[in-house]
């Protein structure tokens, strides 16, 4: 039995298999609104047998995208864009949620697409970013530090934003505080030299966060899990370590959260030991620290790889982002290489046939890809 193929619930939701996409920005939505591109391009991993999906970030606020070209969820016509995706994935048997995020002093940037490098001026549509601290990411505009006031407005940014995601159809939500954008910039020393209630000490720190997680726990039904994503190191001497952000997710999981997406940097200029599970050891951390489910993302590619994670105990799914852009069907390539028979194929000497049931395998319309 292959690991990777056992279902995983969280809550009131259940993935069929522990090989999930990530949640990777496509820059491709207008004024926040999803189209075409998203509805193809999440909807062919759902096909492809991505038991669990997390859609792009998704911003709260316009000033919270990363680019001009992020999808949004603070208005309802965002909503129900969304919802016209929500509808294809839940179709093919997957589970979806979508990534909540503000992009902070890291927004109001050029997509990369070769448009343009650094922050979009006004004039073209870019606008004042805000963060913790004024100061400025490398190579991106300077920031206006946010006003306590301001601070404390972010939380009800999120929740509403949670109650559209579950109006778009959205079985949970991952809030995003890694890769340096906002919630992660304000748990950083590196990036948070504030004196009042939201900086100094590690709690003063993390306060942000944690009012995010219980707007948006209370935002959600009982039966919806509540995700987050964390930078787990920040690759830097002063910067987030294991042991910080260990302590950190077990104060997530005092606050109803049911899983940790753990990445690692993004926050400052790093040099990272990139290579096949670089980020592996980070998962493994946290899941200690903190008892939580965790997954591990990081340039796994293959079946193998992604099965000796689980195997050895480190994460309780994978992730699969860069090898998902190339291979949409992964996890159908997965079952094949690893000799996994889905539940819903019953093969018969040289061929194979789609037993009744939820479409969580083969597509009928692929069935000839399940053996030879």
């Amino acid at each position: 039995m292959s690991l990777l193929f056992e279902p995983l619930t969280l809550r009131g939701v259940t993935a069929h298999n522990r090989i999930w996409l990530p949640p990777m920005c496509q820059y491709s939505a207008t004024d926040g609104v999803v189209g075409d591109w998203h509805l193809i391009h999440l909807g062919a991993r759902a096909a492809g047998g991505f038991g669990l999906i997390v859609a792009e970030a998704t911003a709260v606020v316009p000033e919270g995208r990363i680019t001009p070209q992020d999808a949004g969820l603070w208005n309802d016509e965002q909503a129900e864009a969304w919802s016209w995706v929500t509808d294809a994935v839940h179709g093919r048997g997957a589970a979806i949620g979508v990534q909540l995020g503000h992009a902070g002093r890291k927004a109001s940037t050029w997509r990369p697409f070769g448009e343009g490098t650094g922050s979009v001026p006004s004039a073209q549509g870019g606008w004042q970013t805000v963060a913790p601290s004024p100061d400025a990411f490398p190579g991106l505009a300077a920031p206006v530090a946010l006003s306590d006031e301001q601070v404390a407005a972010i939380p009800a940014a999120f929740a509403a934003a949670t109650r559209r995601a579950r109006l778009a159809g959205f079985d949970f939500v991952e809030i995003h505080a890694a890769h340096g954008y906002l919630l992660h910039q304000f748990l950083s020393p590196l990036s948070n030299h504030r004196t009042d209630r939201w900086g100094g000490s590690p709690a003063n720190r993390a306060r942000l966060l944690f009012a995010v997680v219980d707007e948006v726990r209370a935002a959600l039904p009982e039966d919806a899990p509540l995700v987050v994503r964390i930078s787990a190191t920040d690759w830097t001497d002063g910067g987030l370590t294991f042991e910080d952000t260990g302590a950190v997710a077990a104060g997530l999981r005092e606050r109803g959260v049911d899983l940790i997406d753990v990445s690692t940097g993004g926050n400052v200029p790093a040099t990272l030991p990139l290579g096949p599970g670089y980020q592996v050891p980070a998962a493994r951390a946290i899941r200690e620290a903190s008892g939580l489910p965790v997954t591990a993302v990081g340039l796994i590619a293959t079946p193998a790889d992604a099965e000796r994670v689980l195997a050895e105990g480190s994460a309780d799914a994978v992730m699969i982002g860069r090898a998902a852009l190339r291979d949409p069907s992964w996890p159908l390539r997965a079952a094949h290489e690893l000799g996994v028979e889905l539940a819903t194929v019953k093969h018969e000497g040289d061929d194979a046939r789609i037993l009744p049931g939820q479409p969580t395998g083969w597509p009928a319309q692929y069935l000839r890809g399940a053996w030879g």
